[in-house]
Parts: C-alpha cells; sequence; structure tokens
C-alpha cells in the first residue's frame, strides 16, 4: 500500500508532525489537496511537492523550463482537453505520448487521451504552474483554440478515406443507406464524444449546424453557446442521422421539424449517471440543424433557499405558493429558469394530502407524488383540453407550463377562482407586465385583479469563477450609470474572474437568478381594476418596497456574485 504524502514529507523530515496536523485541519476546513496546503503555508515549494509525490506515486519527474515541447504533439490533444486535466503532451515516439501531468491521481483518468491520440500515454509529473504557462504558450502558438476541421478527424482517430457521400437535394434519400452511415464507427464515435464532453463540461445544450463546407458543433455552457467542433462535410447525414435513429425520429423525412427523445446512462468520474436529451430537428439551407437539451436530474435545483432569491423576496414567494388558491406566475424570457422555479415550488409545498397535477410541453423531469401530463397536439390533448379534465380530478395544486392563449389562461384564471392554487410562467419582460399580458389575452381586468396573488419575473446570470475571482476597480461615475446608490458605493467592492482552467477561461462559473417579486396587494389590485399601465403599476410596486431585476442584479454584484457586464446584460435601468 502506498505511503500517504503527509507521512513521507514527515519521514523525509521535509515537515514535522505538528506542521502535518495543522496542514490537515486547513485541508478540513478549506478543502484542496495536502500538497496545495503546504505550498500555501510556506511550508514547501511547488517543486518540493513535485519531488514528493514522484516518490510517493513512482511517476518521474519532468523540468518544463528545461524541455522542448513539439508544436506537431501539441496538436494531438484538444486544449479543453489539456486544461480539464491540467495536463500538456510533451513528445511522441513509436506510438508511445509523453504528457506532463500535475496531479498524479488522474493518471487512471487518462483513458480519454489515449483514444483522442490513439497513443500509449507516458506520464510524467511537473509544476502545475509550469504545466498552465505551457498550456497558455504553447497552444497560443499552434493556434488550436478551435481545431481545424482536419485536426478534430484526427483527434479522435477518424479514417481520412471517404466513408460515405453527401447527398444532393434532389437526390432520393436512401434509407438503408443512412441507417447503415449512422453506425460507422467514426460517426458512433462523433456522437458519443459530443454527449461525454458536453456532460463534462456542464453544457446544457448541444448545437449541430451543417453549413455549406463544414458542420459546426456548439455547446450551451452558463448561457452562452461556445463553438467546440468542426467536421467535414462528409461526415453530416451519417452524424445527423445517428442523433435521429437514437432519438427514434424518422430518419427519410428531412423537410419537416421533428421532435424525440434519448435517454443514455454512462460513467462520470466512475459513477454512473443517466442523462434525458430532448431531442430538436429543423431544417435549414444546407440540411437539418439538431438541438438537444440535456436534463440532468441530479443537477435540477430545488432547494429554493439556493435559486438565488434575496431573503425578502423569498418570504414573499414562499406565503403565496402556501395560500390554498389563487394563481402565481413567473415570468421571463426563454431560458431564464422558469421551469426550474416552478419546480422547485411545488416540491417545496409537495404533501401526502396534496393532489398536485401538472400540464407541460414538454414534461422535463419527472418529480415523485406529482401527476405529470404531457401536451400532445397531434392527439388534440392541449393544455386547455388537459385543464379541463384536471378540473374533475380533484386536484388542490395545478401547475401549467405556459399560459399561451385565451382558452388556457380562461380555464386556469376559472381554477384560481374556485378553490385551487394555479402556477404557470409568462413570457413578459418585467413583473407589472403579466397583468397587461393576460388582458391582451381577453380576461377581463376584474378576473385578474381577484386571481393573480404573485408575479415574479426573473433572469438568470453567470456566477463569477471561485478559483480565479479577484478584485477589480470600477469608478463611482459608472456604478451610479447603473443603478448603484450613493450608500452603495461608499462600501463597494467588486469582483471579477480572470479565468483559469477550471472554468475554462471564461471568468465564470454556474449561475445564479435575478428575481423581480411582486405580490398584488390592495392598492395594487385597484390600480388593475382600474386598468391601469403596467408603468403605473410599476411605480406603486417599488413604492411598496419590489426589489427590481436590476436591483437584484446589483445587491449580487455588491455580495461578490456576479458581474456588473452581466447584469447590464440581463436587465434595464429606468
Amino acid at each position: 500500500m502506498a505511503i500517504r504524502l503527509g507521512e513521507l514529507l514527515v519521514r523525509l523530515g521535509r515537515i514535522t508532525e505538528k506542521q502535518l496536523l495543522e496542514a490537515l485541519d486547513l485541508q478540513k476546513e478549506e478543502g484542496g489537496r495536502l500538497g496545495q496546503i503546504l505550498i500555501q503555508m510556506g511550508l514547501m515549494s511547488e517543486k518540493q511537492i513535485v519531488c514528493a509525490l514522484s516518490k510517493q506515486f513512482g511517476i518521474p519527474v519532468i523540468d518544463l523550463e528545461k524541455t522542448e515541447v513539439s508544436e506537431n504533439v501539441v496538436k494531438m490533444v484538444p486544449l479543453a482537453v489539456a486544461r480539464r486535466f491540467t495536463m500538456i503532451p510533451i513528445r511522441e515516439s513509436d506510438g508511445i505520448l509523453t504528457i506532463a501531468i500535475a496531479d498524479p491521481t488522474l493518471v487512471f483518468d487518462l483513458k480519454e487521451v489515449k483514444l483522442l491520440t490513439g497513443c500509449e500515454i507516458d506520464p510524467h509529473l511537473a509544476c502545475e504552474s509550469e504545466i498552465n504557462d505551457a498550456i497558455e504558450k504553447q497552444y497560443e502558438t499552434a493556434e488550436v483554440e478551435q481545431p481545424e476541421v482536419n485536426q478534430f478527424v484526427a483527434d479522435l482517430q477518424i479514417p481520412t478515406d471517404d466513408s460515405f457521400e453527401v447527398l444532393e437535394e434532389d437526390e432520393k434519400h436512401d434509407i438503408s443507406q443512412l441507417e447503415s452511415d449512422a453506425k460507422l464507427p467514426p460517426v458512433v464515435k462523433i456522437v458519443n464524444h459530443c454527449f461525454t464532453e458536453a456532460v463534462r463540461l456542464g453544457a446544457s445544450d448541444i448545437h449541430i449546424e451543417p453549413y455549406e463546407d463544414l458542420v459546426r458543433i456548439r455547446f450551451r455552457i452558463d448561457g452562452e453557446l461556445y463553438e467546440v467542433l468542426k467536421l467535414p462535410l462528409k461526415y453530416k447525414d451519417g452524424t445527423i442521422s445517428r442523433v435521429k435513429i437514437l432519438a427514434r425520429m424518422d430518419i427519410s423525412e428531412k423537410r419537416l421539424p421533428q421532435d424525440g427523445r434519448i435517454k443514455i446512462q454512462m460513467k462520470l468520474d466512475n459513477k454512473p449517471k443517466t442523462l434525458d436529451i430532448r431531442v430538436s430537428t429543423t431544417p435549414t439551407l444546407f440540411g437539418e440543424k439538431i438541438v438537444m437539451r440535456l436534463l440532468d436530474k441530479e443537477g435540477l435545483m430545488l432547494d429554493m433557499s439556493r435559486l438565488g432569491f434575496e431573503p425578502e423576496n423569498l418570504k414573499k414567494f414562499e406565503e403565496a405558493i402556501f395560500r390554498p388558491w389563487g394563481m402565481v406566475l413567473v415570468t421571463g424570457p426563454t431560458g431564464s429558469g422558469k421551469t426550474n422555479t416552478l419546480y422547485s415550488a411545488i416540491s417545496r409545498i409537495n404533501r401526502p394530502g396534496a393532489n398536485i397535477m401538472t400540464v407541460e410541453d414538454p414534461v422535463e423531469f419527472n418529480l415523485y407524488g406529482i401527476n405529470q401530463v404531457q401536451v400532445q397536439e397531434a392527439i388534440n390533448l392541449s393544455f386547455a383540453s388537459i385543464l379541463r379534465s384536471f378540473l374533475r380530478q380533484d386536484p388542490n395544486i395545478i401547475l401549467v407550463g405556459e399560459v399561451r392563449d385565451n382558452e388556457t389562461a380562461q380555464i386556469a384564471v376559472k381554477a384560481s377562482l374556485t378553490g385551487h392554487l394555479v402556477l404557470s410562467t409568462l413570457h413578459t419582460n418585467d413583473a407589472p407586465s403579466a397583468v397587461s399580458r393576460l388582458m391582451d389575452m381577453g380576461i377581463d381586468a376584474y378576473l385578474v385583479a381577484t386571481s393573480v396573488i404573485l408575479i415574479c419575473a426573473q433572469r438568470l446570470v453567470r456566477r463569477i469563477c471561485p478559483f480565479c475571482k479577484e478584485e477589480v476597480e470600477i469608478s463611482p461615475k459608472a456604478l451610479m450609470n447603473i443603478g448603484f446608490t450613493e450608500e452603495d458605493v461608499q462600501d463597494a467592492h467588486l469582483f471579477a474572474g480572470k479565468g483559469c482552467p477550471k472554468c475554462n477561461n471564461t471568468g465564470y462559473k454556474g449561475r445564479t437568478g435575478l428575481y423581480e417579486v411582486m405580490p398584488v396587494t390592495t392598492a395594487l389590485r385597484e390600480l388593475i381594476f382600474s386598468q391601469a399601465s403596467s408603468s403605473a403599476l410599476r411605480k406603486l410596486a417599488i413604492e411598496e418596497g419590489m426589489i427590481t431585476l436590476r436591483r437584484s442584479g446589483i445587491m449580487k454584484i455588491k455580495e461578490g456574485v456576479t458581474t456588473i457586464e452581466e447584469v447590464v446584460r440581463e436587465t434595464f435601468y429606468g
């Protein structure tokens, strides 16, 4: 059995027993590797830790400052992979790839590098700082941030011969040929690689986009799209057909949009992981574009206290959802986290004595103890028809995925006025605008005033990466121009992420919500009765203490959660 690092360092006389115990206590409080803790305490240098790890794991040390790195070998490993493992390829000889790695415990997780390069891996240890410097220097020189088409083919070890041809628009589609193409090893490898990389990078969506001379693949990570792969055009039909077969779509139909689902099981960090993938295709000028939404139930945040609500907003929201009847609306654009908020709300009020029923298009996650129904327009199973049937099912709480039309709105309002709690979403820019939106759908003002008990508008902004967070200076005038008060400016300490391997050099990791919660008070109800404008409702709500989306963002800037750029991009001031 290998000796522990701390014990080894004590034996070698590098540190004392007392210093080891102090370091272990600090490790329990702050987390991280023991070696980094010892460096942080000033007890050892980075090079000394590397030498000790070499003895502990039996892996040789390499000095990157005195080692020449081959530019051609660097191109064998994509930048994203190098950053994730904190490793850099050094040289290749007779099918053996020598690499430098900072964490010896990752040596057993380098199967992906072996797959990408087709080489056996010969690992060496080096200082993390030296590896990061080498990555920045070598990859900038090699210009492989966005791999060229042919390089990506080489990375995946895909044969360069013409495995199949691209069909012209006026050619007849041979289904058997498409099915055969979809099962080719290169195509299977491409699709599997997309799934595994998307999960590892925390992507929410995969976009496969055909163009005139190539196929572009992008991942949406923390709300932003990043180009990650480029494929030769000859792999277009096979890759698209592979996804459509997995999603049980009609691969011969290329002229009409289609929807499907894929359920996969994979291993991530040696743990089994099940993933639901919602697939949508649409015909474009150069072929079918595919968008895949990755639905990870493990990543679903159902704890309302962790969504980003300010304490006073959370209190108002919870008071509303615990009411026995009425309508609670969550508003915001597509991708603003409305579904997550609704799921969190019904999970919060879910109890054995309540009959909770939902109508969704589509049902994104299965929740225990809740009766969920999916809309199917093809058989006339619409929001309105399902809602009508719900009223005969003795419900206590009804969740409507979205109020889209007058009929759905009328039934939802009727349900909220007859002893049911109704939760739903609308697409509006802020909370007061939801009132006008319901009236535009044909709902009378008095019905809106008496049925709606709370409206919550929300946005998602990216969190500052905690691993590369640093304080930044912003002029007081600039802060006041975006809504900071003089009091805010006096004690403001602002932060930003400088970019590191942990966040793929974006400076952001994860997202949080901005919330504008507007309870419908007696005064607001009177304004709604008189059909007042959204601006009048907004003015009164602010006077009554409503925290606007911009103000919610400013509070999170001051807390060091997000940046000015994120808040300005997602909210307006005025």
